[in-house]
């Protein structure tokens, strides 16, 4: 199917990068693998692509053809950075994206059949309670500033990669993964975005690749978009560095048979500008950002889809 060229409030004088999402979801729509997957509920899935996203100008992935919320994706990538591991964390900020695990464990584990939102106050009040019952294990936050070796050490790979960017950009070796295979069976949920590889252009512009094994694509990569966006723009500033591509590809990505008439949806729209994002200030290191920091312009989206999660 050929998509139209779309500017929003202006001509862009290329195809406008946000069909790349929509072409790969229309693809899996039409042509994806359908199975029975570990959920239980089914998806259309294909194997190995890749999407690419020019952040040179200011303007981020933040799709268009359905509102996303912007400031969740970031927060959880914020959280990440601290190392955290407990949904408490989140919660106090108003962010239940990772709820879902642990409410299920719990309810498995006692019979109750507590209500989320009732969950989540308890968590908040009961500081016991969330460190018996909403830790997700040793989970991207461990495994990124954390990384335990066999020898015991600790391995903070956030911090080496910020050095590295400093004192030698043209490294080959300037990433950070969380597959810890001995810490797998330890994890509420083995990584999806597990590898992040950076490279940095004689013109001293800092490119991200993110390799994301697994991928629902309908609800889940928006917020990789935005987060990794989030991520190459603090690291390019530590570095005094220039955003460059956010390169994302993926392994298994699929869209769940329950999200398949609202990804119809979606895909009967028609993309806006992409917005910007700029940072407020220069935290003092790369564990110095808030949520106040990010400035996002621009952003005129599609009405929100709902979207249940699978869990």
């Amino acid at each position: 199917m050929s998509r139209p060229i779309c500017g929003g409030a202006t001509t862009l004088a290329s195809r406008h990068p946000e069909y790349q999402y929509l072409d790969l979801l229309e693809r899996i729509l039409a042509h994806g693998d359908e199975r029975i997957d570990r959920t239980g509920i089914g998806t259309r899935s294909v194997f190995g692509e890749l999407l690419r996203f020019d952040l040179s100008g200011g303007q981020v992935p933040i799709l268009t053809t359905k509102r996303v919320y912007w400031k969740p994706a970031v927060r959880e990538m914020l959280w990440f950075l601290t190392g955290g591991t407990n949904i408490r964390d989140l919660l106090k900020d108003k962010v239940r994206i990772w709820t879902d695990w642990p409410l299920a464990h719990y309810r498995k584990a006692t019979g109750e059949a507590i209500a989320q939102g009732d969950f989540e106050a308890r968590i908040l009040a009961d500081e016991a309670f969330a460190a018996q019952w909403g830790d997700l294990g040793p989970v991207y936050g461990k495994q990124w500033r954390r990384w335990l070796d066999a020898e015991g050490r600790e391995h903070d790979q956030i911090a080496t990669l910020v050095d590295t960017l400093r004192r030698n950009p043209a490294s080959r070796r300037m990433l950070f993964h969380a597959w810890n295979v001995g810490e797998l069976d330890r994890m509420a949920l083995p990584p999806c975005h597990m590898v992040y590889q950076f490279h940095v252009t004689s013109r001293g512009r800092l490119n991200c690749l993110i390799f994301q094994r697994s991928c629902d694509l309908f609800l889940g990569a928006a917020f990789n978009f935005t987060g990794g966006a989030a991520l190459l723009l603090m690291l390019a500033q530590q570095a005094d560095l220039e955003p460059g591509e956010l390169i994302w590809v993926g392994g298994d990505v699929h869209i769940y048979l329950n999200h398949v008439e609202q990804a119809r949806e979606q895909l009967a729209r028609t993309p806006r500008a992409f917005p910007t994002m700029r940072l407020a200030r220069k935290a003092e290191s790369i564990d110095g950002y808030r949520i106040e920091d990010f400035v996002v312009d621009g952003y005129d989206p599609h009405p929100a889809i709902h979207g249940d999660v699978a869990v």
